[in-house]
């Protein structure tokens, strides 16, 4: 089977009422005095709905007749990062993305790491679901000491169950959207290194404010458990830095207010893979990534989400080909670093091409 599957609708789960009293006394309250839950459901900010435009049929069809390239022909590059985590950090501010939507962000003596994934595959069995383009360029054993982990949701390629379960073995806090905790919990995290946050809602944990904001997406592991947790995206803000941090997310109108509610940024980490016509309500892409980037206040963009697994029917390299393009027309700031790649955006020009030279080589 192609890797372009609907991993949330793979395991049986509880019902909702269900799930929620397993969540505990006062994640249940919180759950339901939120603004984002009605009927049982958490909802987008415009109201949209999850589903795919002009229904699975079209879809079907490219899923099984379409001839994009969704894994590389070649062995993708890596940066080995841990030479440059020992040096100081010049800025104040230093990123590296191991793969997908893991970033490791140093602001300001302060480490957070965002959706840790470092399995081999991604779904609800360690054996099945979409499987790495690449090795994660540092294991989890390796990364420098953590002040926060976030998880911005918790679909199975942002909230790893094998990862968390290693991470429940450290003293790392973790920071949530509301109700992810109970997954958490089930992975052996205990409970007070637990922080969940509504739409809005702040927290200093680890010495760094996490601010949870809207996102248009969805949520759900299992095919009843859809949209019984929270997503969101996150305003994260050290001493003298401020990063975005969209986690999954469609077109809304909702950036324009975080924009001048909470800009500008240092940094904004946008989700540019995955994305197709029929996904606009659930997915950026490289289009609605540059048009939300502007919403936000423009500065400096750096795309995650792509290039270390299939979860669309797009080639692999195409939504990095598809942001430089649109970016060298717009003039937008982009950075795209190798994967691995230990980087302060102060000190990098702009975008690089790193995919399109492995064509060349190859």
């Amino acid at each position: 089977m192609s890797d372009a599957i609907d991993l949330e609708a793979a395991l049986p789960s509880p019902t909702a009422s269900r799930e929620i009293r397993r969540s505990g006394g006062l994640r249940a309250e919180r759950t339901l005095a939120s603004a984002q839950y009605r009927d049982g459901l958490f909802h987008n900010p415009s109201g949209a709905r999850d589903g795919v435009k002009g229904g699975m049929g079209p879809m079907l069809g490219e899923w099984l007749f379409g001839k994009q390239e969704r894994r590389p022909r070649v062995t993708l590059p890596l940066d080995r990062p841990h030479d440059a985590w020992r040096r100081p950090v010049d800025t104040g501010m230093r990123v590296t993305w191991l793969g997908h939507s893991t970033v490791v962000l140093e602001l300001d003596g302060r480490r957070v790491l965002t959706d840790p994934v470092f399995a081999n595959r991604i779904g609800p069995l360690g054996f099945v679901g979409p499987r790495r383009f690449h090795p994660t360029p540092a294991s989890l054993a390796e990364l420098p000491p953590l002040d926060v982990v976030l998880l911005s949701h918790d679909h199975f390629d942002h909230l790893c169950a094998s990862t968390m379960r290693e991470i429940a073995t450290l003293s790392v806090p973790i920071v949530t959207a509301l109700g992810v905790g109970a997954h958490l919990e089930r992975c052996g995290v205990a409970p007070e290194r637990i922080t969940e946050l509504d739409w809005f809602e702040s927290a200093v944990v680890g010495g760094v404010q996490f601010t949870a904001t809207p996102a248009q997406h969805f949520s759900g592991r299992s095919l009843t458990s859809r949209n019984k947790t929270l997503w969101a995206s996150w305003v994260i803000q050290s001493e003298r830095h401020k990063v975005f941090f969209s986690g999954d997310t469609g077109l809304t109108d909702a950036f324009a207010s975080i924009g001048a509610t909470y800009g500008p940024f240092d940094l904004v980490m946008l989700e540019i893979g995955a994305f197709h016509p029929s996904w606009g309500t659930i997915h950026l892409g490289p289009e609605n990534a540059l048009e939300v980037f502007g919403m936000l206040g423009g500065g400096t963009l750096l795309p995650v989400h792509w290039s270390t697994f299939s979860l669309g029917f797009h080639a692999w390299n195409e939504p990095g080909d598809q942001l430089v393009e649109l970016a060298q027309r717009s003039g937008a700031r982009i950075l795209t670093p190798r994967i691995g790649s230990v980087f302060e955006p102060d000190h990098v020009e702009g975008a690089t091409t790193w995919w399109r030279d492995l064509e060349r080589n190859s």
